[in-house]
């Protein structure tokens, strides 16, 4: 009884470490986006219940055959739930995410913080509603076969080198299209330095999430590739800092650090575009 117990909390910890990966992956892009911000500033309350009408509706045909869950919901009543469920949990990202990063705090209006978290929010549902969707490959139980059919694994350089190919691809496609915003110097120029550490945390925490905890892909599979830093905690680590330095090349390329710059300009602007480069290394990685 225990046994059955524990089991389906651990069921339900990944399905839920499933859609928070899924959220992220999605919506972490529409952070930076600050027509989004300001379009909450001014969203009444009749328009936040459309849009959440709207992500609702969106969730509900999203789980008729993917959603977050490992099961998916055969009946109505399930689907229905699920996709609540999953609008809270969008809810709850997009708040985490927005605070994170200083968009809403403590001086914000009330209706105004409102409007932002639900605006954002919409991308986080989507993200929620194709977390099987979208980066699903298989199962472990096919980890024979990935393995017979990627035979450089065989060796641990090669194994290091394709995760960190994978990584440099991943957070280039994603740092490449925010770094010439005016984004990250705004975002970055409210941050106090407790904040920024708690950016870099947080950017480890759903990178580790995604590639390890959230059964994207063959999980076990990767767990046990050979490598120089294939542990989970030292790949993270590895691709944490990769994903550190993409984001510096792409602000440097877009000029947004130049060398007359203070040194803590460079690392604030780092580490807030490194936020999203780690989440698109992150899904590199799964694409492997």
């Amino acid at each position: 009884m225990a046994s059955a117990r524990q089991s389906a909390w651990r069921t339900e910890l990944n399905d839920l470490m499933r859609g928070v990966g899924g959220a992220f992956l999605f919506g972490a892009p529409f952070l930076y986006t600050m027509e989004v911000w300001w379009k909450g500033n001014f969203t009444s309350p009749a328009h936040m219940l459309i849009v959440l009408g709207v992500a609702y509706t969106a969730l509900v045909l999203l789980n008729l055959r993917g959603g977050f869950r490992s099961e998916t919901a055969r009946t109505w009543p399930r689907i229905f739930t699920d996709s609540l469920e999953a609008l809270a949990l969008a809810f709850l990202c997009a708040t985490f995410s927005l605070t994170l990063m200083g968009i809403i705090n403590l001086n914000t209006g009330l209706e105004a913080m409102m409007g932002r978290i639900i605006m954002e929010t919409l991308p986080f549902s989507i993200g929620v509603g194709m977390a099987n969707n979208v980066l699903i490959r298989g199962n472990d139980d096919d980890s024979g076969q990935d393995a017979a059919g990627h035979q450089w694994h065989d060796h641990a350089w090669r194994g290091t080198l394709s995760d960190a190919g994978a990584t440099v691809l991943g957070a280039v496609i994603v740092s490449a299209s925010i770094a010439p915003t005016d984004e990250i110097p705004m975002i970055a120029s409210t941050l106090s330095p407790p904040r920024l550490i708690f950016i870099i945390l947080s950017s480890l925490v759903l990178s580790y999430i995604i590639v390890f905890e959230a059964n994207f892909g063959a999980q076990q599979l990767r767990r046990s590739q050979p490598g120089l830093f294939q542990s989970p905690i030292s790949e993270t680590l590895a691709s944490y800092i990769i994903s550190l330095l993409i984001a510096f090349s792409m602000l440097w390329v877009f000029q947004l650090i130049r060398p007359e710059d203070p040194f803590g300009q460079w690392i604030s602007y780092t580490i807030v575009l490194g936020f999203p480069a780690t989440l698109g290394g992150a899904a590199g990685r799964l694409a492997l």
